[in-house]
C-alpha cells in the first residue's frame, strides 16, 4: 500500500487599492453556520475592472505539483431551499497555471477580469442573496481534495435620474367622518434623498390622536404559488402628536442617509424583487388604525 502525501499551501486574494478601497461590512450569508457575523467586503463599480493578486504560499521546504490553477469570477442567486450552486448567472473563469507546473515557496499570480457581465447590484436580503465571488481552484489531483478560496466583492451600480418624477397625492377617508388628503413631492428617491411632503385634514370627525410615516421594505422571492414574500418596517417617523385640527396642513421632511436601504429591484433573474413603501398610520382615540401606504422607487447616485 502506497501513502501518497500531497503537500498544502495557503490561497491569498488582494486587490489593487486595498489600502483605499471602500469596504462594505455585510452580514454573513443567511445559511452560513456563522450567520449573523459581520465581514467586510470590497467595493467595486460594476463598470470597474476587478484587479489584484492571487498569492499561492506552500508550505516552507515543500513542493507542490498540482493539476492546475484556476480563478474564476461568479454571480448567482441564491434562496433558501436552492442547490448550493444556486442560480448563476455570471461566470468569468482564468487559467492562471497549467497542470503538471511545481510551485515553491510563494507565487504570486496578477489577474484583471474587465468586461465582465455584472448586471446586478449585490444583494443580502433576509431571504434571499446576490452575490458575487472569486473563487481561486488549485487542484492536487487524484489523491488529495482541491484547494478552494471563495472571496466575496460587492458590486454596485450608479443609475442616472429619472426622466419624470411626478408627485404623489392621495386621499384617505371615512364617508362623513374622515377625510385626509397628503401629498409626496416626488415618486422616486435616490438614497441620501429627503421626502418632502404634506398632509391635509379637510374633514376631521374622528378624533385622531397620533399620525407616522413608515418606510416598509418588500422581499419577494420566487414566483407564482412557490413566491415567498416578506415585508419589514424600515424606520417609523411620528408625523404628529395629538389632535389635529380640520383644515389644517402638517409638512413632511424625511431624510433617506440614515437608514440601510437598497435601490428598487424589478425581476431580478426571474427570481426576486424589492420594493419600498411609504406608509402613514393614523391612530384614534380608541386606538382603531388608519392605513394608507404608496409605493415609491428608490435608486443610486454614488457608491459606498
Amino acid at each position: 500500500m502506497f501513502n501518497f502525501i500531497v503537500p498544502s499551501a495557503d490561497l491569498i486574494v488582494t486587490f489593487e487599492r486595498a489600502h483605499d478601497r471602500t469596504k462594505k461590512l455585510i452580514l454573513t450569508p443567511f445559511d452560513d453556520a456563522k450567520s449573523g457575523h459581520a465581514t467586510e467586503v470590497p467595493l467595486f463599480r460594476a463598470d470597474e475592472n476587478v484587479r489584484g493578486k492571487l498569492i499561492v504560499k506552500v508550505n516552507s521546504g515543500k513542493r507542490l505539483e498540482h493539476s492546475g490553477l484556476t480563478l474564476e469570477m461568479l454571480g448567482f442567486i441564491k434562496a433558501p431551499g436552492d442547490q448550493k450552486a444556486g442560480h448563476e448567472f455570471t461566470k468569468c473563469s482564468r487559467e492562471l497555471q497549467s497542470s503538471g507546473t511545481v510551485i515553491e515557496g510563494d507565487e504570486h499570480f496578477a489577474f484583471d477580469f474587465a468586461h465582465v457581465d455584472m448586471p446586478h447590484d449585490s444583494y443580502y436580503g433576509r431571504k434571499v442573496e446576490l452575490r458575487y465571488v472569486l473563487r481561486a481552484t488549485l487542484s492536487r489531483g487524484k489523491y488529495a481534495s482541491d484547494i478552494v478560496l471563495e472571496q466575496d466583492v460587492w458590486i454596485q451600480h450608479i443609475a442616472p435620474s429619472p426622466p419624470l418624477n411626478g408627485s404623489i397625492k392621495m386621499e384617505v377617508g371615512i364617508e362623513d367622518s374622515l377625510h385626509i388628503e397628503f401629498e409626496y413631492d416626488k415618486s422616486h428617491y435616490h438614497l441620501e434623498d429627503v421626502v418632502i411632503g404634506k398632509i391635509s385634514f379637510q374633514l376631521m370627525q374622528i378624533k385622531i390622536k397620533h399620525m407616522e410615516l413608515a418606510i416598509l421594505c418588500l422581499e419577494s422571492v420566487g414566483s407564482g404559488p412557490q413566491q415567498h414574500s416578506e415585508l419589514e418596517t424600515i424606520t417609523t417617523f411620528e408625523v404628529m402628536d395629538g389632535a389635529p385640527s380640520q383644515g389644517e396642513s402638517i409638512p413632511v421632511r424625511m431624510y433617506l442617509a440614515p437608514y440601510t436601504l437598497t435601490p428598487t429591484y424589478h425581476n431580478v433573474q426571474n427570481q426576486f424583487s424589492v420594493k419600498y413603501f411609504l406608509n402613514l398610520v393614523l391612530v384614534d382615540e380608541e386606538d382603531r388604525q388608519y392605513f394608507k401606504h404608496q409605493e415609491i422607487t428608490l435608486w443610486r447616485t454614488t457608491v459606498g
